[in-house]
């Protein structure tokens, strides 16, 4: 009985680590990706989650697997660095619920907004890369298209 208990101990350990490991090496990985990311302003969960590469709520899924509720501080400054204020709440909020750690919800979230079509899609037309000027006028920038 003691060596059944120490083997699924062993177990948890290395899927934790696994999981852990995998996570940091996505985001290692997304970290160009995410930094081109446009979400517009104000984007609730579903549009957010319209925006954002299945990737990322994979590897948030994989953090919260592996680092159970001591994944919440990461989660909430990797996505405030990337300027995804929705999804942060809700990863952080999700984090901290125990025993859901098993459950991949992001991926989840982000399987069911495309398929029940929720949110905004993100138009590329809507996205303009300008800088103000002055107050309430606009000019391109310059040295890019």
């Amino acid at each position: 009985m003691a060596d059944m208990v120490q083997d699924l101990f062993l177990t948890i350990v290395l899927v934790a680590t696994g999981a852990t490991l995998l996570g940091l090496l996505g985001l290692a990985l997304l970290h160009r990706r995410l930094r081109r990311l446009r979400v517009p302003p104000n984007a609730g969960l579903a549009t957010t989650l319209r925006v954002v590469p299945l990737a990322l709520v994979v590897v948030l899924d994989l953090l919260d697997l592996g680092l159970d509720v001591f994944a919440t501080p990461l989660v909430w400054v990797v996505l405030s660095r990337y300027r995804l204020q929705a999804l942060r709440n809700t990863a952080a909020l999700e984090a901290l619920i125990p025993m859901t750690q098993v459950i991949p919800t992001m991926t989840l979230a982000w399987f069911g907004v495309r398929l029940l079509g929720l949110g905004e899609p993100a138009l590329a037309d809507d996205i303009l890369d300008a800088e103000e000027v002055s107050p309430g006028r606009y000019a391109p920038r310059a040295g890019r298209r």
